[in-house]
């Protein structure tokens, strides 16, 4: 796997090829390229037994020319400074992928959280929050979950805000739970715009999802999500992995059984339900329809790549394939709907989130996908329409024509004066 690829190089790579097909100085192309700010700051924490541990924590604010700074945190043992920066800048894009807006922003810890307590994990969280009160602010940046994060993180972050700034302020932050002011349809939204998605390049290929066999690489919340809800489309899921390994079976396996056996021992590995393991690198490159890398950055680099047998992937994960990776499967006509659309569905609920939160009125779970379904089969189509009208050389440079073209639009009216 290509682990060794830098993930900020890998955007900013993107950005370029997208910018020949766009009208952009040179200049501005620099600024499209480089977060506007970056906080780097050491969390000194107190553990259980007394001692002391320090964490580096990171939030990276790319571009807020369109709304708000978006975007989520990870805890993780490879969070890096590059990692967040490229991460913030896929966000940006994103967000103007769907037309939601947001700007982008991202941040993280470096830590393996199976190795603390809940109460550890609380005051860790708490001191990040505190580092990061002077930046964030439902009008400024708003959080959201990422690996390793979810609710009680959120839940957490709101609270040490608001009481820092003695305030009541539910839309500093999204993901969380429904009695914290969270939205219903969130959990599930990354996987639900990933399939859907995926859906729809099925019908621009003119064939049926429901046809389709599909492997999915990554088997936490965007990944099962998707996993069952394409089942529940009638596709046959036959692989999936998690970082401990995978489990295939050629005639389709239970995802929500898949799931509970990962609840049960940690792992889909050795799911009863399955007949045979593989590999993460073998269930990439698996004869199936549709495969969905749901797991890290660079799943998918030149070599992984060369054997890639799946007519479409949609990209649950962030920046799951290396641009090397990219130019083999454009060769090999791969549809590749990209990232900064098909897992759009998590920042686009978190936007629905943050509206609720302002309004003090909250959807039902049928309008938030609702909506979410009206604007990700939307953005498909106006992506497809730059794709055809340009004759650009795939589905991932198009949606970056169509988001670099937002932002321009919006720092062009905004205009620069200082």
């Amino acid at each position: 796997m290509g682990s060794d690829v830098n993930p900020f190089e890998s955007l900013q790579e993107q950005i370029d090829e997208a910018a020949q097909y766009l009208d952009v100085d040179e200049g501005m192309l620099e600024r499209l390229k480089n977060p506007e700010r970056i906080l780097e700051t050491n969390l000194s924490v107190e553990m259980d037994d007394g001692s002391v541990e320090v964490f580096r924590a990171y939030r990276s604010q790319f571009n807020g020319d369109r709304g708000p700074y978006k975007g989520g945190i990870r805890y993780h043992p490879q969070v890096s400074r590059d990692e967040v920066k490229a991460l913030s800048g896929w966000m940006a894009y994103k967000t103007a992928t769907v037309g939601i807006p947001l700007g982008g922003g991202k941040g993280g810890i470096i830590i393996d959280p199976d190795d603390y307590s809940e109460d550890e994990l609380e005051r860790i969280t708490r001191a990040f929050a505190t580092e990061l009160t002077p930046l964030i602010g439902e009008d400024r940046d708003v959080p959201a979950p990422d690996v390793n994060t979810g609710q009680r993180e959120m839940n957490w972050i709101k609270d040490t805000y608001e009481t820092l700034e003695n305030t009541t302020e539910p839309g500093v932050i999204t993901g969380k739970d429904l009695s914290s002011g969270g939205s219903e349809g969130r959990v599930e939204a990354t996987g639900r715009s990933t399939v859907i998605a995926a859906r729809e390049a099925f019908d621009y290929l003119g064939e049926d999802i429901a046809d389709a066999t599909v492997a999915v690489q990554g088997y936490g919340n965007a990944g099962w999500i998707s996993a069952k809800l394409v089942d529940e489309m009638g596709a046959d899921v036959v692989a999936v992995s998690d970082s401990s390994g995978g489990v295939y079976t050629e005639d389709g396996l239970d995802p929500v059984a898949a799931k509970d056996h990962k609840r049960e021992t940690g792992s889909v590995a050795g799911f009863h339900g399955a007949d045979e393991a593989v590999t993460n690198d073998e269930l990439l490159q698996l004869d199936v329809d549709l495969l969905i890398p749901a797991a890290l950055e660079n799943a998918i680099d030149e070599a992984i790549a060369e054997g890639v047998q799946a007519d479409v992937i949609s990209e649950a994960a962030n920046g799951p394939i290396t641009p090397a990776g990219d130019d083999v499967l454009e060769e090999k006509d791969v549809v590749i709907v990209p990232d900064i659309l098909a897992n759009a569905g998590g920042v686009t609920v978190s936007y629905f989130e943050w509206v609720q939160n302002r309004q003090r009125f909250y959807w039902s779970e049928e309008r938030v996908n609702e909506e979410l379904e009206d604007i990700v089969v939307e953005q498909f189509d106006t992506l497809v329409d730059a794709y055809e009208d340009h004759d650009l050389p795939s589905m991932r440079v198009a949606a970056y024509v169509v988001a670099i073209q937002r932002v321009l639009d919006a720092a062009e009216q905004a205009g620069t004066w200082a």
